[in-house]
């Protein structure tokens, strides 16, 4: 009885562990850095990686079966922040109050996201939203890499909203093929 409650344990953290792994796939993809101007430094990818955890979430919401799966994944990347900080050599005492300031920063740019896709201006909105110098939509040097971002944002929104659920639940996170 116990060692069929440890398989499906295992499973369910193999699935975890693979939408995680994809969904930071998805985050580090060159053009985020490249053409989007997003900086290539620790910050800079905790960024990307907070835009494309809010798109999964974005995914996600809506359905009951996908709400357990959600907040695994959100606890894996929580996990995966502590461990980053303690990788780059934050002492063990700071890392709890580092922890507290990186998710609150996480749910600051979930809910601003959030209002961003709700926008009647959502390319425009989308492209304010995201953090940093140099992301500003209203500078003219950067004007462009804040529309490309928010363009990328909006096809990695309707990439994933094409991924059904029970693909999901199983741990894949690319879009189906049509025959």
């Amino acid at each position: 009885m116990f060692s069929q409650w440890r398989e499906r344990r295992r499973h369910n953290r193999r699935i975890i562990d693979e939408l995680y792994a994809a969904i930071v796939g998805r985050a580090r993809r060159p053009v985020l850095f490249e053409a989007c101007g997003i900086p290539d430094t620790v910050m800079g990818r905790f960024e990307a990686l907070s835009l494309q955890m809010f798109l999964f979430l974005r995914r996600c919401r809506g359905s009951e079966a996908l709400k357990p799966v959600a907040q695994d994944v959100v606890d894996r990347f929580i996990a995966d922040m502590d461990d980053t900080l303690r990788q780059i050599g934050i002492g063990d005492q700071s890392v709890p109050k580092r922890m507290r300031k990186l998710a609150g920063q996480f749910y600051e740019r979930v809910d601003a996201y959030d209002k961003a896709f709700a926008s009647e201006d959502a390319p425009a909105a989308i492209a304010r939203a995201f953090p940093g110098r140099a992301l500003q939509a209203d500078a003219d040097a950067d004007g462009e890499e804040a529309r490309m971002l928010a363009r990328e944002a909006i096809a990695e929104d309707e990439r994933l909203a094409g991924i059904s659920p029970d693909a999901i639940l199983i741990g894949q996170l690319e879009r189906e093929t049509q025959p």
